[in-house]
């Protein structure tokens, strides 16, 4: 076994390798660009090489810079993480150069499956179903609206070398699939320094499972069940699970077999992964390989207890696979979810700038664990666990130059149901400040019924979604839990400034009890009593509820139980009560008495200002192109603007009909939420 391994990547998956390194005994090297020197990666690292600056291209993915740290460092082995360089032939190709061990597949695999539009040619000699579409390289947009109609609308036009959704457009019309060829290459050619774009049919109504394969250089290949992958948006996963709700064990096995046979027809060797589109009538189509570890990786070694970054040293080191496909056994169910710094209100727009508060839950080992969170053996019935993948730290920034994941938050339990529960409760246990993220989302996604049902298609966002994410309004019994809760944290600051304020000896008699609640539009009349243990809350129409925890005044995470179950709510402080956050709702809670609350109904809203006239930047970005100049008329839906961010382009379009009467910005401006960059008469 090789003693130096160099992780040629970033943020939690560097993070995530680096754990499995030290676990092994080897001593680890990260990389770093300007932007990065700080960062989480840097410090776990036993040593670390600076390659560059920020832009990616300019360093993680410059393969001379890398070789450059590697032949420093005098690492034997490099493990690629997923992204910049992990599916590149001609890095693989100089490592072996070097006589480094590249912890992945052999170079021909990478060139055969790691490019899309030949592995489908593979597939299809190899007798696999695919779905229909255009192979070969399109020179234009001219070319590719003709591929478009020739294959029928709906297309997805995608990027050869592509993933994580970069550089994937969906089109549904001639013009889309023009606007849509240049921004996949645009975005291709940032992200993998390769601008080829494949076309093919987009299939309405798919589940997109996929197969985790891991092969080794003695001929020995199995997989490791499948993982869950529909729940996208704009084509990048936001939520996955292992095993899938959909599958019955003859179509898991069909799927897997076909996948090992696939990966073994090229010489494939560690750990992969093939991807599916599965239809209702569990009809499966080979979409494309990823010869790489994936990102949702956690969620298969939580439900098999390997540790699939390990399986990939190990096999890189040339030794043969310690299990059989027998030994495969699919343990409990585990969930994922991706925690993005993209605000959802403004379009799940990338959010950039510094963590002010950054406080994942604590991460919980059910049964033997493994260091990093994997699982190993059978769980004892009721055993759950909590697991965080990050490459952040509180007081760090997100900076502009990378993917906007921040987190991949799972949990894991014996059943589906189960896990769905505790990954409830640890979303609205994470407390990030400082930026704009999906939080709200995940937790509204996680209470959705067709998800709690497993009765989702890759349309899911799309369909339950279709103006955005506004927000989640909770249901009435919710509502009341939140209620009662705040009427009996509410008390308990009363109390504390009766105490510092000295007013009286026996503080807690002179606390009223009667209190009206308000929030999202209703108002819950009720009276507090309490007792050493607790507090109870008893409602107008006679109904009472329990409530225990320790909040103390000035926590912003209050952990409670209301009628011995969870409520955990993030609490801020506003005038006159909390604003609260649990299950993707933001809410103001007002606590007031009977009287107070008569006064407030009658104060008049305050209107937020008109900016109907006015195109605002959603989010920190760069200006890429505009579309229009003053006194150009534009109609609804013309684009107005290109906006960059996090790799990837925006394209901002008129809401209304109207006429340019100022431009504020232009190509090459970096602006800040909310910048005005044009106004309309």
């Amino acid at each position: 076994m090789f003693d130096k391994i160099l992780i040629a990547n970033r943020g939690e998956i560097a993070c995530r390798v680096i754990k499995t390194a030290k676990k092994m005994g080897l001593t680890t090297v990260a990389i770093y660009s300007d932007a990065d020197a700080q960062a989480l990666h840097v410090e776990m690292a036993d040593e670390a090489i600076h390659i560059g600056p920020p832009p990616a291209n300019q360093s993680y993915i410059v393969i001379d810079k890398v070789m450059e740290a590697v032949k420093q460092s005098g690492a034997q082995a490099v493990h690629p993480g997923y992204g910049f360089l992990s599916e590149n032939s001609k890095f693989a190709e100089a490592l072996d150069a070097a006589d480094v061990a590249f912890v992945g597949p052999p170079v021909g695999a990478i060139e055969k499956m790691g490019d899309k539009i030949t592995s489908k040619k593979i597939a299809q000699e190899a007798g696999v179903s695919t779905v229909p579409g255009y192979m070969g390289l399109i020179e234009d947009a001219d070319e590719a609206v003709k591929i478009s109609n020739e294959i029928g609308y709906p297309v997805m036009l995608k990027a050869s070398a592509g993933g994580g959704g970069k550089g994937m457009r969906i089109a549904w019309n001639d013009e889309e699939a023009r606007e849509g060829f240049q921004s996949s290459k645009n975005e291709a050619a940032n992200s993998f320094g390769d601008d080829r774009i494949f076309i093919e049919k987009f299939v309405t109504q798919p589940r997109h499972i996929e197969i985790q394969v891991l092969c080794d250089a003695h001929g020995n290949g199995i997989y490791l069940g499948e993982r869950e992958c529909s729940i996208q948006r704009r084509n990048q996963k936001v939520v996955e699970e292992a095993p899938s709700p959909f599958l019955d064990e003859e179509t898991r096995k069909a799927m897997g077999e076909q996948a090992v046979a696939l990966a073994q027809a090229v010489g494939y060797t560690s750990a992969g992964t093939v991807e599916f589109i599965v239809d209702g009538d569990k009809n499966f189509y080979f979409l494309e390989m990823n010869t790489r570890l994936q990102v949702e990786h956690p969620v298969t070694e939580l439900i098999t207890g390997v540790d699939l970054v390990e399986q990939m040293i190990r096999v890189a080191n040339g030794e043969k696979l310690s299990i059989t496909q027998d030994d495969v056994k699919l343990n409990g169910w585990a969930i994922e979810n991706r925690l993005y710094a993209e605000d959802p209100y403004r379009g799940f727009l990338p959010s950039i700038g510094r963590l002010t508060r950054y406080r994942p839950p604590q991460e919980v080992a059910a049964g033997p664990l493994l260091e990093q969170g994997t699982w190993q053996g059978d769980a004892p019935a009721g055993d759950m666990a909590v697991r965080n993948d990050t490459g952040v730290f509180e007081g760090g920034e997100i900076s502009m130059y990378y993917d906007p994941m921040i987190a991949k938050l799972c949990t894991w339990a014996p059943t589906r149901a189960e896990a769905i529960e505790k990954m409830r409760v640890a979303l609205d246990s994470f407390e990030v400040e400082g930026i704009g993220h999906n939080l709200p989302f995940l937790s509204a996604v996680m209470d959705h019924p067709k998800f709690v049902s497993g009765e989702m298609t890759t349309a899911f966002i799309a369909e339950e979604y279709p103006d955005g994410f506004e927000g989640v309004t909770l249901p009435d019994t919710e509502l009341r839990r939140i209620a009662a809760a705040c009427a009996a944290m509410h008390r308990v600051g009363e109390i504390r400034r009766a105490r510092v304020s000295g007013r009286m000896d026996n503080h807690e008699r002179k606390v009223g009890s009667d209190w009206n609640v308000r929030l999202q539009g209703e108002n819950f009349d009720v009276v507090t009593k309490a007792d050493p243990e607790g507090a109870t809350v008893q409602f107008a129409d006679g109904a009472e509820m329990r409530v225990r925890g320790d909040w103390t005044p000035g926590d912003q995470l209050a952990v409670l139980t209301v009628d011995d179950a969870p409520l955990v709510l993030k609490v801020g402080k506003i005038s006159g009560g909390f604003r609260i956050r649990t299950r993707g709702a933001d809410l103001k809670v007002h606590v007031r008495t009977p009287r107070q609350a008569e006064l407030a109904a009658l104060m008049p809203e305050k209107l937020p200002p008109d900016t109907s006239k006015m195109l605002l930047c959603p989010m920190p970005g760069l200006v890429v192109k505009l579309d229009v100049e003053v006194g150009d008329e534009v109609q609804e839906g013309q684009a107005l603007c290109t906006i960059e961010a996090m790799k990837m382009e925006n394209i901002l379009r008129a809401e209304k009909k109207g006429v340019v009467s100022k431009v504020n910005a232009g190509a090459g401006d970096s602006l800040a939420v909310d910048d005005v960059i044009m106004e309309f008469e």
